[in-house]
């Protein structure tokens, strides 16, 4: 497997498995990526998320960490990668009372749950203008980016090194 090319929709796991020798480059990009030495975390989030997601989640440029890989392994440089970008301004849709549920991913992660799956079984039950909170310990952008088809809006309310807090509404137009 030593022949993946990594790009952004490299998935963690992927990159790991086939050079396992790039995890200290990983670790050194981000403190954020240390949690990925837990096993729980690495069969469940490293295996849906991809270096794009990563990129967001450890707060890191995309080319910057897509290229440090490629060089350490004899790949050519990639140009013009860009990040993707979430909402973080407040939107209008959002009051506290309108707030349906919550869920805590770190829990989920707990009991070896894929969080993806779960949050958005839930949003998919969300009636149309309700909010869902979704508290984690790190930007979930995966759920983000799984949720963008979905017609459900999304605001990163809150972000430091140990939690994140994202709103999610099925907004009616």
């Amino acid at each position: 497997m030593a022949d993946l090319l990594i790009t952004p929709q490299t998935r963690v796991a992927q990159l790991l498995d086939a050079y396992p020798q790039l995890e200290p480059i990983l670790l050194e990009l981000s403190s954020a990526f240390v949690k990925l030495r837990n096993p729980l975390l690495r069969r469940t989030v490293a295996r849906i998320a991809t270096l794009q997601q990563a990129a967001q989640v450890g707060n890191v440029e995309v080319g910057t960490m897509i290229n440090r890989f490629r060089a350490a392994v004899g790949q050519d440089p990639l140009d013009g990668l860009s990040a993707t970008t979430y909402n973080r301004e407040r939107p209008t849709w959002f009051a506290e009372d309108r707030v349906a549920g919550t869920t805590e991913i770190a829990a989920l992660l707990d009991r070896g749950e894929q969080p993806v799956h779960v949050v958005i079984g839930e949003l998919q039950r969300l009636a149309p203008g309700s909010i869902h909170a979704v508290i984690a310990p790190f930007l979930p952008a995966p759920l983000l980016d799984k949720t963008k088809g979905l017609g459900i809006e999304h605001w990163v309310a809150e972000r430091n090194e140990t939690k994140t807090v994202v709103y999610f509404c099925r907004v009616t137009r």
